[in-house]
C-alpha cells in the first residue's frame, strides 16, 4: 500500500500492521512500491526490519502503531525507548537497503516529500527515482521479492497509452498497475495491492483478462474491505488482493474474507463504535459455566433454519429479463394498450410497493421494434441504473425501460414474488456496491445473475401453507363473526376494504 496522503492514520496503521508479517520482509530481500507517493509501505517495512533484528524486540511485549496512542513524542523519536535500532543488522545489511527498498513516482514532488519521509525515519539511503511505471519500460525487467501498492484508481480522461510489454492491453491505471505488480515478483514472491472493487468484477475486457492472469497463475487472497474506510477523503468500495506465485501453485483455493470495519464508524468523522461485539470476562463467568464457544456470545447469531442458497441466474427458478425505451420520435410506438414503467413509476421507499397503474403506455409495434418486453403479473421489478435497488411487484402486465433487472419467477413452486421481492430489497446495497460507473452508475445482468438469494425448502414452504392457512380460516371466521354483530347493532360494514351499501 503506497503511501497517500489521504489515507486515514488508524487504518494506515492497521493496514501495515495486519499484513506485514505475511509479506514478512527480511533484511536481505527487494522490496518495491511501483507507485510510491509519500513511502509509507517501504518506511513501514524498513521498520519491520528494524524491529526484527533489534536484540530487545519481545514479540509478545511490542506495541503495535495503534497503540501508541498517550505515547510522548520523546518515546517514539529515532533515539527513544521505543524505537527499534537493528543492532543486529551489520553495516553491510544497512547499506544493502539502499539498493533493495526502491519506490517510483511519476511526480517529482513525491519523490522529493517520500526522501525527506524516509530521511525523517532514519532511512538516509534508499533507492527512489522519478519513473513513469507505466509508459516507460526502462526498468521493466527489475524484479523484487515484496511489492507493496495502492496505486491510483482514477484514470486521465481518454485513459493512458502504455508500453507493449504488459500481458493485459489496456489503459486503466488500475488495471495496468495490478498487472505490473503480478509481473515483476521474484519466484519466492508476495505482494499486497489495494485495488478498487471494479478490479474485482467489471466486464470489462481488460478486467477479465487481468482476473484470468491473477486466478491462474498469482492470486492467494481477496480481502473485502468496507466502503467507508478511506473516509472522509473518499467513499470508493476497496479490497486487498494478496498474491504469490509460490503459494498459488501449491493450492487451488483462493481465500475470501470480509472486514466489516476497522473499530470505526465508517461516516465522514470515522468516531470510534461503542460495541465491537468483545465479550467481557464478567460476561463469560456470569452463569459459573466459563464457557468459551463464541458462538454463544454471538449478538447477530441467527438459528440454522431450512433455507437454500440460490442464484438469481439459476434459469430452473427464475428469468431476468431487462427492458427498453422505443424510439420517442415514432409516434406509433406510444399510447398503446401495454403499460410501460420507469424509474418515476417507482416511488422512493424502504419499503417494497406494488406495481397496479402506470400513465405510459406503448403499442405492440412500439414493443416489437425496442428492446423491451411485457412481464407476467409477479415479476419482481428492480431497478439497476442510477438509483440502484428500488425493488416493486407488478400486480398487472407491463414493459419496462433499461433502468430495470426484472425477476420474472419460472417455478412458482419455488418461490413467490413477495419473498424474492424481500431478499431483493435485503441485497440492494449488495447491488450497489457491485455497480459499475459509465455514462450512469449501473449493475449489468450477468452481475446480478450472480447474486444469490435465501428461499425456504419444501418443508418449510409447506409448514407456512398450512400457517397461513389456518391464519385466512381464523379471519373467515373473524369476519363472519364481525357481520353477525354487525346485523345486531347496525355497525357500517367496513371488512377487508369493502364499502358500505348504508
Amino acid at each position: 500500500m503506497t503511501e497517500s496522503p489521504t489515507v486515514p492514520e488508524l487504518f494506515r496503521d492497521i493496514f501495515k500492521n495486519a499484513y506485514l508479517p505475511y509479506r514478512d520482509p527480511k533484511k536481505d530481500e527487494s522490496i518495491l512500491d511501483p507507485a510510491r507517493g509519500t513511502a509509507g509501505l517501504l518506511i513501514s517495512s524498513y521498520k519491520y526490519i528494524l524491529k526484527h533484528n533489534t536484540q530487545n524486540y519481545k514479540e509478545q511485549q511490542d506495541r503495535e502503531a495503534f497503540d501508541e496512542t498517550g505515547v510522548s513524542l520523546g518515546s517514539l523519536t529515532l533515539d527513544g525507548p521505543m524505537h527499534y535500532k537493528g543492532d543486529l543488522l551489520s553495516l553491510d545489511d544497512k547499506k544493502r537497503f539502499a539498493i533493495n527498498i526502491r519506490g517510483y513516482d511519476i511526480s517529482p514532488d513525491m519523490v522529493r516529500l517520500s526522501l525527506v519521509n524516509m530521511y525523517l525515519h532514519g532511512l538516509a539511503s534508499s533507492h527512489i527515482e522519478e519513473y513513469d511505471t507505466l509508459t516507460s519500460d526502462e526498468k521493466w525487467n527489475e524484479l523484487a521479492d515484496v511489492i507493496l501498492a495502492n496505486p491510483p484508481f482514477m484514470s486521465p480522461k481518454g485513459g493512458i497509452k502504455p508500453h507493449k510489454r504488459f500481458s493485459v492491453v489496456a489503459t486503466r491505471l488500475e488495471v495496468l498497475f495490478v498487472d505490473y505488480i503480478a509481473e515483476h515478483l521474484t519466484p519466492n514472491d508476495r505482494a499486497a495491492v489495494i485495488v478498487p472493487e471494479g478490479i474485482i468484477f467489471q466486464c470489462g475486457k481488460a478486467y477479465k483478462q487481468l482476473r484470468e492472469l491473477l486466478v491462474k497463475h498469482y492470486l492467494v487472497a481477496v480481502i473485502s474491505l468496507p466502503a467507508g474506510v478511506f473516509n472522509p477523503y473518499s467513499g470508493v468500495k476497496t479490497s486487498i488482493l494478496i498474491m504469490g506465485k509460490h503459494l498459488a501453485k501449491k493450492t487451488d483455493a483462493i481465500l475470501f474474507a470480509k472486514i466489516e470495519n476497522d473499530g470505526y464508524h465508517l461516516g465522514a468523522q470515522r468516531p470510534p463504535i461503542d460495541n465491537l461485539n468483545l465479550v467481557t470476562k464478567a460476561k463469560i463467568v456470569e452463569n459459573g459455566e466459563w464457557n468459551l464457544s463464541g458462538e454463544r456470545f454471538r449478538c447477530n447469531y441467527i438459528p440454522k433454519i431450512t433455507f437454500e442458497i440460490v442464484e438469481l441466474g439459476d434459469i430452473s427458478i427464475f428469468a431476468i429479463e431487462s427492458g427498453g425505451t422505443p424510439k420517442s420520435t415514432e409516434d406509433s410506438y406510444w399510447n398503446g394498450r401495454i403499460y410501460w414503467a420507469t424509474l418515476i413509476d417507482l416511488p422512493q421507499q424502504d419499503f417494497i410497493s406494488q406495481i397496479n397503474k402506470i400513465e405510459r403506455t406503448i403499442s405492440e409495434v412500439g414493443l416489437s421494434n425496442s428492446s423491451t418486453k411485457v412481464l407476467p403479473v409477479g415479476t419482481v421489478v428492480v431497478s439497476n441504473r442510477v438509483t440502484i435497488g428500488r425493488v416493486d411487484i407488478a400486480r398487472i402486465p407491463l414493459a419496462t425501460n433499461q433502468g430495470f433487472k426484472n425477476i420474472v419467477i419460472k417455478d412458482k413452486s419455488q418461490a413467490i414474488p413477495e419473498f424474492v421481492a424481500f431478499m431483493m430489497k435485503r441485497i440492494a446495497p449488495d447491488m450497489e456496491v457491485m455497480a459499475t460507473d459509465g455514462t450512469f452508475k449501473e449493475i449489468s445482468k450477468s452481475a446480478v445473475a450472480t447474486l444469490k438469494i435465501l428461499l425456504p425448502s419444501l418443508k418449510y414452504r409447506r409448514r407456512s401453507w398450512r400457517r397461513s392457512k389456518d391464519i385466512r380460516t381464523k379471519l373467515k371466521y373473524l369476519k363472519e363473526k364481525l357481520l353477525i354483530k354487525k346485523k345486531s347493532s347496525k355497525l357500517p360494514l367496513k371488512v377487508s376494504g369493502e364499502k358500505s351499501r348504508e
